[in-house]
């Protein structure tokens, strides 16, 4: 029933947690979360980590998002009831596990009284349809009229259950507090006896009760006094009567403590008796708080209502990053189109460095959860079908606990995305292959991309700076670059981050160094490298007369020049020198660590060779 993010997607997408600071802020969660309880940011977060697949039940939330947005009063007031609701969840799971203490109760009949106005707010619609009012009146009355609203955090110390609720235990607390009053006509007695006007009748944990005599008056201390303790200025006693009286008190405590422990598990156990009704008002409050909270984020961000269908193509009109443009603000963002259909469903992504590819491909997938969560999406329209994968190769790192290089785990990544899509999957590739020399990166992310075409058939999205693979537009129907545009004036660059058709031809990486602060020198020195490097490219192409630089499909040009020209000395003539010189060279060149430049200047020599022998 839901749509697959395996983990590295979702720590690619920031779901959850942003990359970098490993938290909530920055992630799509911290966008969505406007819940006012904790049971609704869990659900926001299971939302989000397993999208919907059924249209009509994404419908039904799309519905239902729809109803707080037009109902703007109901709306404000039921953010405001659930500001009361504690996580009845792990309150609930207190309760059956036994481990709940008097505050827990409170809590419990507080989210429920919460609950009931809540329900009256919404009596109007199908919300708590499945509810039983009358079960939780119950439950708010039997914890209300029992429970003290100031229990402490144990539950063997008493002073849980109100006055009122049982008569036994009212008894036994009258007879304990009237000996207050049987205290202080001892101290009256032995003071009229004795003489002694200061003595005092105190307790403590210790010695219980006593009474305190200070030394200038123990000569008046009659016999019968029992000493406990001596002190610097005083003396401690205690009477027989004293000692019954004690004893009559610390017995009704416990008996106190026992009672009250017992009538407190005696409602806790009536509470469970409703767990069933408990759960499912749990889950009702959870989902609700999670719609307001879709409903809000919608108002305050400028989200509209997604379309969703079962047909193949993804439609998005200005769409929008949902974090970014909450981090930089709404004017700041560039919004931008996106369509992948059947007929162009697999997209080469080109542009400079730092021009936005990574967030725009990010923003594509992203869109798409929110709309298959049943929530509304960054964009002045979006007709998005169904995704039942989402799967990202984005970023580079390797694995130091598992031994893998940088490139073994993009290929592990890229490997797991092969075996794993279907048609109705989200395909999302950044830069595969660059771990590599670029031969071999070049062709793996070509083969890659034409496997997904031929194979898959998956909605894909391709970011490279091999621009190489822009040739793949002609050699494939369903595949169409895109290029993010770039402003070029008086030698500064401007990354106007607006995606367009077309291919890119330069990469920026000498800007986007000086971006981030690389020494003058370094820099120009690397643009007197670019420079040469530029001009022998330049040569060699006018040497081997091709009028683009194509690391990829030169060489397939040249395979087939070779294989399509079949001369006679490969098969005929043996003896022709021309013919064993240029096998020799082959043979013997160490193409493997060859650079791209003198691949091209050796195929150049041996073209050479074959116009002198024509």
């Amino acid at each position: 029933n839901y749509a697959d993010i395996n983990s590295i997607t979702r720590k690619n997408l920031e779901l959850t947690k942003s990359q970098r600071e490993k938290t909530v802020y920055g992630s799509l969660l911290w966008v969505l979360d406007k819940c006012k309880s904790s049971m609704g940011t869990r659900l926001l977060k299971r939302y989000i980590n397993n999208p919907l697949l059924d249209i009509e039940e994404i419908t039904k939330r799309q519905n239902d998002v729809q109803y707080f947005i037009d109902n703007i009063l109901v709306r404000e007031d039921l953010k405001e009831k659930l500001e009361n609701i504690y996580d009845l969840e792990r309150l609930l799971g207190k309760v059956i596990f036994g481990s709940e203490n008097g505050k827990d109760l409170t809590a419990l009949k507080n989210t429920v009284k919460a609950s009931i106005e809540i329900i009256q707010i919404l009596k109007d619609t199908s919300f708590f349809n499945d509810i039983n009012i009358n079960v939780l009146i119950g439950i708010y009355r039997l914890i209300d009229e029992s429970i003290d609203e100031n229990a402490p955090f144990t539950v063997r110390e008493g002073n849980i259950i109100k006055r009122g609720y049982n008569a036994e235990l009212d008894e036994i607390y009258k007879i304990m507090n009237s000996g207050k009053d049987f205290l202080l006509e001892i101290e009256k007695k032995e003071k009229e006896a004795t003489g002694i006007k200061n003595m005092k009748i105190k307790y403590n944990k210790v010695f219980g009760y006593f009474i305190e005599v200070t030394k200038s008056n123990l000569d008046m201390v009659p016999d019968t006094y029992i000493r406990k303790q001596t002190l610097t200025n005083a003396e401690r006693f205690v009477t027989p009567e004293l000692k019954k009286y004690e004893d009559t008190i610390i017995n009704s405590k416990a008996k106190i403590e026992d009672m009250e422990y017992y009538l407190f598990k005696e409602v806790s156990t009536k509470v469970k008796e409703c767990k069933t009704d408990l759960v499912k008002l749990a889950e009702k409050l959870a989902y609700l708080d999670v719609i307001v909270s879709f409903s809000t984020v919608a108002i305050e961000n400028d989200y509209i209502r997604p379309e969703i269908t079962n047909d193949f193509s993804i439609d998005i009109k200005d769409g929008r990053h949902p974090v970014v443009e909450k981090l930089i603000g709404r004017s700041d963002f560039v919004s931008n189109d996106t369509l992948l259909t059947e007929k162009e469903r697999f997209t080469v992504l080109t542009g400079p460095n730092m021009s936005g590819k990574s967030t725009y491909m990010k923003q594509v997938a992203l869109i798409s959860i929110m709309a298959q969560t049943g929530s509304y999406v960054p964009a002045s329209s979006a007709k998005l079908s169904v995704v039942d994968k989402y799967l990202t190769r984005i970023g580079a790192s390797d694995d130091i606990l598992t031994g893998q290089s940088t490139f073994m785990v993009e290929m592990s990544e890229v490997s797991n995305i092969i075996n794993n899509a279907t048609e109705r999957s989200l395909i999302i590739l950044d830069e595969v292959g660059r771990g590599t020399s670029t031969f071999d990166g070049v062709s793996i992310a070509t083969a890659i991309s034409e496997y997904i075409h031929e194979k898959i058939k998956a909605k894909t999205i391709f970011a490279t700076h091999y621009h190489e693979l822009t040739e793949l537009e002609n050699r494939y129907e369903n595949i169409v670059n895109y290029r993010i545009e770039v402003e070029e004036k008086a030698g500064k660059v401007m990354f106007l981050r607006n995606i367009v058709k077309g291919g890119a031809d330069k990469s920026y990486g000498i800007e986007v160094a000086k971006f981030a602060g690389l020494p003058k020198e370094i820099l120009h020195e690397s643009k007197k490298i670019l420079h040469r490097l530029e001009q022998k490219k330049e040569l060699i192409e006018k040497t081997i007369d091709v009028h683009q630089l194509s690391l990829f499909g030169q060489v397939i040009e040249a395979q087939e020049s070779y294989q399509g020209y079949n001369p006679d000395f490969y098969t005929e003539d043996k003896t022709d020198k021309v013919a064993e010189e240029i096998i020799y060279d082959i043979e013997s060149k160490d193409v493997n660590n060859m650079t791209p430049m003198e691949a091209l200047k050796f195929l150049s020599e041996i073209k050479a060779k074959l116009e002198e022998k024509k």
